[in-house]
């Protein structure tokens, strides 16, 4: 019993965070997208890439969640957007109550959207709340087309779902028509984006994705508190 109600009170105490984050978010009218794969699914060269295709159309800022080094962190800044670094010591997801600190270590009120990217896993961060507005999937080709199967709740909540390392497609039996009937079968909203970050291969479409989606939030907001005539 008494390992339940200290696992309560830790849910409790994030769901409170989350709230805030979500509150801070909405005050702000920006998109925070929460990134979630196994590791070396190509989350970090994907974030990279991605703030390269948008530069000079989207501000974007990244907190990188790892179990040590800063090392992302780095190649997130290389590629010309602020980072924070979140080292967990061994914790295998992240918390809305780091994601909460984290905010206020970027350039927040210059930003058009926040990536989060969170400790490789396909399991904890997907049941974790962070207060984010989405959360994104990766899967790499390597990593073999029945994932949507065995851990399907990140797939369920997925906004999108990013098939990475399309450039290798040729070198193995990943089944890319299972893999999109699965993840259909799991939330039907779910977009599906074919990428290769390492050749540049879809990403307009997921970049155009992104950027439509930061416009919109911001729209949407500007008509509900604009005073009425």
């Amino acid at each position: 019993m008494r390992k339940i109600k200290v696992r309560k009170k830790i849910l409790i105490a994030n769901e409170e965070y989350a709230a805030k984050n979500r509150a801070f978010l909405k005050d702000r009218k920006l998109p925070c997208l929460n990134v979630i794969s196994s590791p070396g699914s190509g989350k970090t060269t994907l974030l990279a890439k991605t703030i390269e295709t948008l530069r000079g159309k989207l501000s974007i800022g990244v907190i990188e969640g790892d179990i040590q080094t800063d090392i992302d962190a780095k190649r997130i800044r290389k590629a010309g957007a602020p980072a924070h670094q979140i080292n967990t010591e061994g914790a295998c997801h992240l918390s809305a109550a780091q994601i909460s600190y984290a905010f206020h270590k970027l350039p927040i009120d210059r930003l058009d959207l926040v990536f989060i990217e969170n400790v490789g896993n396909l399991v904890c961060p997907s049941t974790f709340d962070l207060g984010e507005t989405d959360k994104i999937a990766v899967l790499s080709v390597p990593e073999g087309d029945d994932k949507p199967a065995k851990y399907p709740m990140i797939f369920a909540r997925a906004a999108a779902v990013l098939i990475n390392k399309i450039d290798i497609l040729y070198a193995t039996d990943f089944n890319i028509k299972k893999v999109k009937a699965d993840i259909s079968k799991l939330n039907k909203k779910t977009k599906i984006f074919l990428v290769s970050a390492k050749t540049g291969e879809g990403m307009k479409q997921w970049c155009d994705w992104l950027e439509k989606r930061a416009i919109n939030k911001r729209t949407k907001s500007a008509k509900k508190t604009r005073p009425r005539q």
